[in-house]
């Protein structure tokens, strides 16, 4: 049976270089493997180098790469290039994606656009290149957003955005079993990030806040050894989208 752990595997997460993304790569290099950072634009270089730092500080070997993954081909060349860099990639993790609270009615074709591409397009050639790249036994692991079991107002085109995720997933779980490629979705609640913050009010913070367990918002340390788990002891799970976030919404 193939050994399900992290020790020696090649891992690569698409918007690795900060917050979920970060602590991620730094606990897989911790847990022994070699990481391969992407992001998205130069703001977030600094941010990527020290995360590479971080890595190799912990043993790991580690690389990055910067592109813009709404573009398949950046996504095709982004797997050769971890690949030419660390070897055989074994695990997939997708973090990347795009937030907008705003009414329907206010929303612009651009915006739109923007958030499928980010949240849909960019998700599903992920998960096809993964598929196509990654060594037999691998993981793919994608986050999305507890909104998914969420009857609000605000977040048609995030949740939305992200929704087809759950399907890209279970159909790469069935499409990729013969090769014993898992595949997942993690759904965060409103993670305490800059990610966040940026689209709410006080009040609606505290609002989200009062949704979860002792009165706290999701935090990146509650959902990266989620990310960990799935991607070694936890392989047998496939095709799931995880609630992850302290009650703050079920099905």
């Amino acid at each position: 049976m193939t050994e399900h752990t992290l020790k020696d595997k090649n891992v690569l997460i698409a918007g690795g270089a900060k917050n979920l993304g970060g602590l991620i790569a730094r606990q897989a290099a911790e847990a022994g493997a070699n990481v391969a950072i992407h992001y998205n634009s130069d703001s977030s270089r600094a941010d990527a180098e020290r995360t590479l730092a971080a890595v190799e500080a912990a043993g790991g070997k580690g690389a990055t790469f910067q592109g813009d993954l709404t573009v398949p081909a950046n996504v095709t060349r982004l797997f050769a290039d971890a690949e030419a860099a660390l070897g055989k990639m074994d695990i997939a993790v997708n973090t990347a994606g795009k937030v907008l609270r705003k009414p329907i009615v206010e929303t612009t074709e651009d915006e739109y656009d923007s958030m499928f591409d980010i949240n849909s397009k960019a998700a599903y050639f992920f998960i096809q290149e993964a598929g196509k790249n990654l060594a037999d036994g691998g993981k793919i692991i994608t986050i999305v957003t507890a909104l998914l079991a969420a009857f609000t107002d605000g977040y048609s085109t995030y949740a939305g955005g992200k929704a087809p995720v759950e399907h890209f997933t279970r159909a790469a779980a069935k499409e990729f079993a013969d090769r014993g490629i898992s595949v997942t979705a993690i759904a965060p609640g409103p993670m305490d990030t800059p990610f966040f913050y940026g689209q709410e009010t006080p009040e609606r913070v505290e609002f989200h806040k009062s949704q979860g367990m002792g009165n706290q918002l999701t935090e990146i340390d509650d959902i990266a050894p989620i990310v960990r788990f799935l991607a070694s002891e936890g392989w047998w799970i496939t095709g799931q989208t995880i609630f992850a976030n302290g009650g703050y919404t079920t099905r």
